[in-house]
């Protein structure tokens, strides 16, 4: 019997077979795919606690999967890097929808000049199941999971599969930190910058989990101008690199500056905003604290309203 399956692509039938299984009180189920049984999650539970193997209905959010191989075995949201019971159990928590590029890392930084401290903070990263990718910046999620050390914050993982809605999902993850922080998470934040359509969607998407949490979304760069978004990266002392492009305007490689910004042609959001370009950050690439400095970094939302980045 395989239950390790961290490799077979997930289906919409899944979910239907899982579910029969539980009904009809059977342990395990065929995946559609492979035709290996795999355990449902009432059978785990009997089990009393995970048992290290990276099962696909893990119901203890693989707790005895060792911290180094969770980023390649995980099927549910997990703990991949850090610790949730170390963080500032004197105010509520905010967890950052982390993507791994320069608009994860600015709203990190705008966020911890709110707190004073990164105590507060918790990061929590969507990927792909099968292909361990996170979704259009094309990074494996060992390169977030590397972020999150070099950052010194703790890092929680959400795999995407396709029989479980996005939305229901993330609820898992987010409940995950609000039964292991010492406080209650407050606010669900992002990165966003300016677009409407994509506000719209996460308060579609996610805005009913965040809700149920007793949280608000909050997207900390909110309409900042690009011009003070730039000064506060550089500020930061992060290298960020395309890491994925469309359109052939930029090249993976390329490194986001300000001669980058002025070398766009027309058309081509500064900030990749239109999906012409996702960025990596190299938080590794700089000192330990400096990503994360507030001393002297002005709130690039007291600049003004959005605008073109002047280089």
């Amino acid at each position: 019997m395989c239950d390790d399956i961290e490799d077979c692509c997930a289906s919409s039938e899944i979910a239907s077979r899982h579910d029969a299984a539980v009904a009809a009180g059977n342990p395990t189920y065929n995946d559609p795919k492979t035709g290996y049984s795999v355990f449902t999650a009432t059978a785990l539970a009997a089990r009393k606690k995970c048992c290290g193997c990276g099962c696909r209905h893990c119901p203890f959010n693989h707790a005895a999967v060792p911290v180094q191989r969770r980023a390649a075995k995980i099927q549910t949201p997990a703990l991949l890097r850090g610790s949730l019971v170390e963080l500032d159990a004197d105010a509520g928590i905010d967890v950052l929808l982390w993507s791994g590029g320069k608009d994860s890392l600015l709203a990190a930084r705008a966020l911890c000049r709110e707190h004073g401290n990164k105590r507060r903070l918790v990061l929590l990263t969507t990927f792909d199941a099968g292909s361990r990718q996170v979704a259009h910046q094309e990074v494996q999620i060992d390169a977030i999971c590397e972020q999150a050390e070099s950052l010194d914050l703790p890092l929680v993982g959400c795999p995407l599969v396709p029989h479980i809605p996005y939305g229901t999902r993330l609820d898992e993850a987010l409940r995950l930190v609000q039964r292991s922080a010492p406080a209650p998470v407050a606010r669900v934040c992002t990165g966003d910058l300016h677009l409407e359509h994509v506000a719209a969607w996460r308060e579609e998407r996610i805005g009913p989990a965040v809700r149920a949490l007793g949280a608000t979304l909050h997207c900390p760069l909110w309409q900042a101008p690009y011009e003070s978004l730039m000064r506060d990266l550089e500020a930061s002392g992060t290298p960020c690199r395309v890491c994925a492009q469309t359109g052939g305007a930029v090249a993976v490689g390329d490194l986001f500056s300000a001669q980058f910004v002025s070398s766009l042609p027309p058309g081509v959001d500064a900030f990749g905003e239109n999906g012409e370009f996702h960025t990596l950050a190299e938080v590794w690439a700089a000192s330990r604290l400096s990503p994360f400095s507030i001393k002297n970094v002005k709130d690039p939302k007291a600049q003004g309203a959005k605008g073109p980045c002047c280089m």
